[in-house]
């Protein structure tokens, strides 16, 4: 990584991923919670499913971690997309965000979409979604997870 520090460059959400410093790499999330839905994969497609089944350290009102600093420690599935991105073969990574997540757009060298925060200088209001989509939490879970598919999120 080429850039260092914490400052916020003038429209550093232009730049490749791996020039973005830890402030701007984090600054680049929109809030959206939608990486932390479980997901199921076809182990003869490989075509990825959402869930609407939330891990259990997501905030449903403010779609934020709340076990962020150690989340690879407290659930050891959970990835870190900067990490697992720079490993050999590790962009595959960006094929289990959804199609409007700014880490994946910026892998694909495509621009942010006009709504993200960063554009509009406005919040997104990611919790009143996943409420009203009927996301739970994963200790709520009282039947298999297939049944929990959604298709309200586009991977």
């Amino acid at each position: 990584m080429s850039s260092c520090g914490t400052a916020l460059r003038p429209q550093f959400w232009e730049q490749p991923l791996t020039e973005l410093n830890e402030a701007e790499w984090e600054a680049l999330c929109d809030g959206c919670g939608l990486c932390c839905l479980h997901k199921l994969q076809d182990d003869e497609t490989d075509e990825v499913f959402f869930t609407d089944v939330a891990c259990n350290y997501l905030d449903l009102q403010t779609c934020r971690c709340t076990g962020y600093q150690l989340r690879q420690h407290q659930v050891p599935d959970c990835l870190s997309i900067r990490e697992e991105s720079q490993t050999e073969g590790g962009e595959i990574v960006f094929e289990y965000l959804p199609l409007t997540c700014a880490y994946r757009l910026r892998h694909q060298q495509q621009p942010l979409p006009s709504w993200h925060p960063l554009l509009t200088q406005q919040t997104l209001k990611s919790a009143a979604v996943m409420g009203q989509q009927g996301v739970i939490h994963e200790r709520a879970l009282t039947q298999d997870l297939h049944e929990r598919i959604i298709d309200w999120v586009q991977i």
